[in-house]
């Protein structure tokens, strides 16, 4: 069977998608490096090459059913944020949104009744808990932190050894 062309079209779409998400982490990284948090600038392009690869994944998926890859422009990242915490409330929030637009491939996929896409597409709900779950336990770290620079300089360090 055949995927839709609905189904290729919102597979399309979650590649522009993962191609955001990997830019919105590389432009993270550099502000972070321009903060002089090196290990947290390294943690985010870790995250880059993980959506990265999170996009092959869809491309090489999409070119297994026969279907047509459209590669998209990818938008610009934010350039500067007010802390390391802003940049861990963003990415947090950030992979909340991309946990809606899974669940939303997976609802369509369901409605179709294609089964090979509902299969593919567990990877990614259930890579998307891991996400949520170690930017959310950052976020909790730098909340506790408060002002202090030696505890971040901690976290920093903790965080470049991914």
């Amino acid at each position: 069977m055949k995927i839709s062309k609905e189904m290729t079209a919102a597979i399309n779409d979650q590649i522009k998608a993962e191609y955001d998400s990997a830019y919105i982490y590389l432009g993270m990284s550099a502000w972070f490096e321009s903060e002089g948090l090196s290990g947290m600038a390294h943690w985010m392009r870790k995250q880059y090459g993980e959506e990265i690869e999170h996009t092959e994944k869809f491309i090489k998926y999409l070119y297994e059913r026969g279907a047509r890859v459209i590669i998209p422009g990818v938008d610009k990242p934010k350039e500067s944020y007010a802390s390391a915490l802003e940049v861990f409330q963003t990415a947090y929030k950030h992979e909340q949104y991309v946990t809606e637009r899974i669940y939303k491939l997976v609802d369509q996929a369901l409605a179709e009744k294609d089964y090979a896409t509902q299969s593919m597409l567990k990877w990614y709900v259930d890579e998307q808990v891991e996400e949520e779950s170690s930017a959310e336990a950052i976020v909790s770290k730098l909340e506790c932190l408060g002002d202090s620079k030696q505890a971040l300089y901690m976290l920093d360090k903790e965080l470049g050894g991914r």
